[in-house]
């Protein structure tokens, strides 16, 4: 796994550095099966994006023994366990760096796959707030995440219904981590006023708070035009909207990326098939300064 930030490497431990750098059918979380680098990404436009930096090799190491036993639960589903060679959760965890004690967010948790992790990984005296939006609800989520919720390991979630436009509750103030993983395309074809939800995140942030969004990779060029279709977005996009909220650029991950990914298919769960878990993905990590 590969991770850098403002020519530093990010993560749990410092490692030797060296130079080169989803509901309507998409609120599933995966990630690809056989990550491996992929070609630099566009860079954006704005100011407030860090220059080029170098990237620092971690893909031999082992995931410290916390994340791995989060991962290896032996309370945690058939279902989730069958997710999780393509979604690299011990990697995406140690990108994130949460600790115990953290306070976090994720919008659009859908059946909260990814929310039980956080959720293990803030305990025991930490808490997430998992959103979701009635239309995610009423058309896919509503059972899953209720049943989800139930589960003991989930005592520290608080349940979050609103709309993306303004996703975080007043009462979540200062946090340390805001994610939103597989659905930042999603937010486009529905209509949310995306400059208002990452506002939102900003205002809900602390100082040095991390904004983390994981998508579907769009081709160069395409911008937002196959969000529905393909269930994709240009990296750019994303990149540009969330500085233009005020945030910093600070890290971006690879352990996700899939060279070989065509990214001229349709990303969804319910559609991709065989291809499910295989799309090439960004990890960016923002903060807010």
């Amino acid at each position: 796994m590969n991770f850098h930030t403002n020519g530093r490497l990010v993560g749990p431990r410092l490692i030797a550095l060296t130079l080169c750098i989803d509901l309507m059918g998409c609120a599933c979380r995966e990630g690809n099966p056989a990550a491996s680098p992929a070609s630099n990404p566009q860079p954006s436009t704005s100011a407030n994006v860090a220059p080029p930096v170098p990237t620092a090799n971690a893909s031999a190491a082992a995931s410290p023994p916390s994340i791995q036993a989060i991962v290896d639960a032996g309370d945690r589903s058939a279902d989730d366990r069958a997710l999780d060679n393509g979604r690299h959760p011990a990697e995406l965890l140690k990108f994130f760096d949460l600790r115990p004690g953290m306070k976090v967010a994720e919008i659009s948790s859908g059946g909260g796959y990814t929310t039980e992790l956080l959720a293990r990984a803030v305990a025991p005296n930490g808490v997430v707030y998992g959103q979701n939006s009635k239309f995610i609800l009423e058309r896919f989520a509503e059972k899953p995440w209720s049943e989800r919720l139930a589960k003991p390991v989930m005592k520290n979630v608080v349940r979050v219904d609103r709309e993306f436009d303004d996703p975080i509750p007043p009462e979540a103030k200062e946090l340390d981590a805001v994610v939103d993983v597989l659905f930042y395309h999603d937010t486009v074809w529905q209509k949310t006023d995306r400059a208002r939800m990452n506002q939102s995140v900003f205002n809900a942030l602390r100082k040095g708070g991390a904004y983390f969004i994981v998508d579907h990779s769009g081709r160069p060029g395409t911008g937002t035009s196959e969000t529905q279709t393909l269930h994709r977005i240009e990296e750019k996009v994303v990149r540009d909207e969330v500085l233009k909220a005020g945030f910093q650029l600070a890290a971006e991950g690879d352990f996700l990326r899939n060279p070989a990914d065509t990214r001229d298919w349709n990303a969804s769960p319910r559609v991709a098939g065989d291809k499910r878990g295989t799309s090439d993905r960004f990890v960016l990590k923002f903060v807010k300064p």
